[in-house]
């Protein structure tokens, strides 16, 4: 089957019609740069960009036949107001055509995540989900969390609502099935079994502590279980543990006792009964006002594999099935459906959809609302979660904009910030310094916008906290005032908040007005003088200090934020700590790739070897050329 987002099934129309005319929104101009646009609209599906006069997408839309679809935007008087506004700012249109309407629908979601348009809806955490995937590519399968493209090879079970379904799940395989969970390279190094053995959560192939054939046969028992056959994965370890009892080898019998246990643990801990659904996507969706909740939840083999809450973006003014229909097709673009997608209410085109998915997934997908039976109650379900947590969220949000209504006024903003950044540094004894920027907003932490700065200025001394800031916030603000001059992409702070006292208040101040930037509150925050988290000082620009009640949810909001930049990069600076222990020399030598590298250290043994080796023997080394190894030789051996 073609690929149904290749570029060769598309075609854009590069020409872009525009109106000249002044950036203020007005609707006779928009008006007329859209019916420019319709004099050459072919009448065939396709996608339309709508974008404002400085080529910012506003609006991605497909269609079945572009120029009636088109033609819709003329007609002002017919237009909800959002639309109307959208078109009051539409200065020109790019156009693709497609050969489907169902390929439209898939390229529209794919540009609705590029362009994340302010009149679409969008799913705001589009990050990957994780899967488990069990590695066909060693003789003694591995068992691991995984996350992004799928290239190893192997079975990949998902997707999982979260990071903690997984751990869980892997737990649970690992007690039942005892799969290895190790690296290959700590497998093969392996001269004795390690903990996990010893806690009954391997069965140390490593050591061959189990043959090929007996691993290869729990590894079916948990292909079984992760496929829904848990019933058969109960008997058969209830027939082998009285088996074992039988033959009066009450140590193995005890094993199987205990994996026994673990299973039917399992199967009572899960927290949404699915009985009679084998694989299923449940989705349903709750709004009031302008705020819309839709809730997932995964079933994959009769399991339940998590649920989760989205709060999709720009749903002010949109009916409830077209939130759900741009969310479902924005979802799937990056996760695989189950056979099975379950909705709680009709979408206008649900049957568009449902070919689009199928499209997409090289199977068919059946898209449907149930109405009666175990199906029905399962969404009933999904209703009642998606109704609490929209009602949760917007008690929270409540108490979030009071808590930022008393920052604005304790710290005498103008408005109330949409945008806070939170600056933090990380090293150790001056070696392998990263800065770290978090960003927050009125829906909480935006994970998406976080940023680490690797410190890499040559006249940066080691361990000066204030060189480090100064270089973190000059690289900042030059990209912002590279790409965003005009500050119209919200990507400009409200407010930054450093974690530090007088010294760090002072560098940022002096760092910013270098560079134009005057406008930008700034405050610090400083422990006490015991270090006391609830004594924290606030230190402004103009020298004043002031402190909150222990008991102030301000207090407590503006720890949270100084935390979370501080995890963020303590865990950064961990990162590249680590990767600097295991880092080898011969990665700093031009033209050395993979396979050389092998080359060389199969040769020599070491990379100490291979630094120290003389330039005859570098030029016997399989595969390295006389010209390669005078590059290797000069590497280590620079002439003075």
């Amino acid at each position: 089957m073609n690929d149904p987002t290749s570029t060769d099934r598309f075609n854009e129309q590069k020409s872009v019609y525009t109106v000249r005319g002044s950036d203020q929104p007005d609707l006779e101009t928009g008006v007329a740069a859209i019916r420019n646009v319709l004099k050459t609209l072919p009448i065939r599906p396709g996608v339309y960009r709508m974008q404002d006069a400085r080529g910012d997408v506003l609006y991605v839309g497909k269609a079945r036949a572009l120029r009636n679809r088109v033609t819709n935007y003329t007609q002002v008087a017919r237009l909800p107001k959002r639309l109307q506004r959208m078109v009051s700012q539409t200065r020109s249109m790019t156009i693709v055509t497609t050969n489907t309407e169902a390929e439209a629908l898939l390229l529209e979601a794919q540009l609705i995540k590029r362009f994340r348009p302010p009149y679409n809806v969008l799913l705001r955490d589009d990050k990957s989900f994780p899967f488990i995937l069990l590695r066909e590519d060693h003789a003694f399968p591995r068992v691991q969390k995984h996350r992004g493209a799928r290239r190893a090879k192997g079975q990949y079970y998902g997707p999982f609502a979260s990071a903690g379904s997984v751990t869980r799940t892997l737990n649970a395989l690992q007690k039942l099935f005892l799969l290895r969970s190790c690296t290959d390279s700590f497998f093969n190094n392996r001269d004795r079994p390690c903990l996990l053995y010893q806690i009954k959560r391997c069965s140390a192939p490593c050591v061959d502590r189990i043959s090929a054939p007996d691993y290869a046969e729990l590894v079916e028992d948990a292909k079984s279980f992760l496929a829904g056959k848990s019933s058969q994965v109960q008997k058969k370890l209830a027939e082998q543990m009285s088996s074992a009892a039988e033959n009066m080898d009450f140590e193995l019998a005890a094993v199987f006792r205990d994996r026994l246990k673990a299973l039917t643990f399992i199967q009572g801990a899960q927290a949404i009964n699915a009985e009679g659904v084998s694989d299923a996507d449940v989705w349903a969706i709750a709004a009031k006002g302008a705020t819309a909740c839709i809730q997932a939840f995964f079933i994959r083999g009769g399991q339940n594999w998590g649920h989760r809450s989205f709060f999709p973006a720009h749903t002010s003014e949109v009916p409830e099935e077209e939130v759900l229909q741009s969310f479902l097709a924005q979802f799937y673009e990056e996760v695989p459906p189950a056979r099975v997608v379950l909705i709680d209410r009709d979408l206008e085109e649900q049957a568009l959809l449902a070919d689009a998915l199928s499209e997409r997934a090289g199977r068919r997908i059946d898209l449907r609302r149930p109405q009666r039976g175990e199906q029905r109650r399962l969404l009933e379900q999904a209703t009642r979660n998606a109704e609490e947590a929209l009602d949760r969220h917007l008690a929270e949000s409540t108490t979030q904009g009071k808590i930022l209504r008393e920052l604005t006024e304790l710290f005498e903003l103008g408005e109330v910030p949409n945008r806070i950044e939170i600056y933090d540094n990380s090293h150790i004894m001056g070696t392998d310094m990263i800065g770290a920027m978090v960003v927050a907003g009125p829906e909480g932490m935006r994970k998406g916008a976080y940023r680490k700065f690797n410190i890499r200025n040559p006249e940066t001394k080691p361990g000066d906290d204030f060189a480090m800031m100064r270089e973190v916030l000059e690289r900042r603000f030059a990209r912002l005032e590279r790409e965003d001059p005009d500050r119209k992409s919200g990507e400009w702070p409200d407010l930054l908040l450093i974690d530090g006292g007088k010294g760090q208040v002072s560098a940022v101040c002096e760092t910013l007005q270098e560079m134009g930037v005057e406008d930008v509150p700034i405050v610090g925050i400083s422990k006490g003088p015991d270090r006391n988290a609830g004594r924290e000082h606030f230190h402004l620009p103009d020298g004043r200090e002031s402190m909150l009640p222990l008991n102030s949810p301000l207090l407590f909001y503006l720890q949270r934020l100084r935390d979370e930049a501080h995890r963020f990069a303590i865990g950064t600076h961990r990162a590249k700590r680590a990767k600097s222990f295991v880092a080898n020399p011969l990665d700093d030598v031009p033209g050395i790739g993979p396979s050389r590298k092998k080359a060389l250290l199969m040769h020599f043994g070491s990379a100490k070897a291979v630094k120290g080796a003389a330039l005859p023997d570098l030029e016997r080394a399989p595969g390295i050329s006389k010209a390669m190894a005078q590059a290797i030789h000069d590497h280590f051996h620079p002439r003075g």
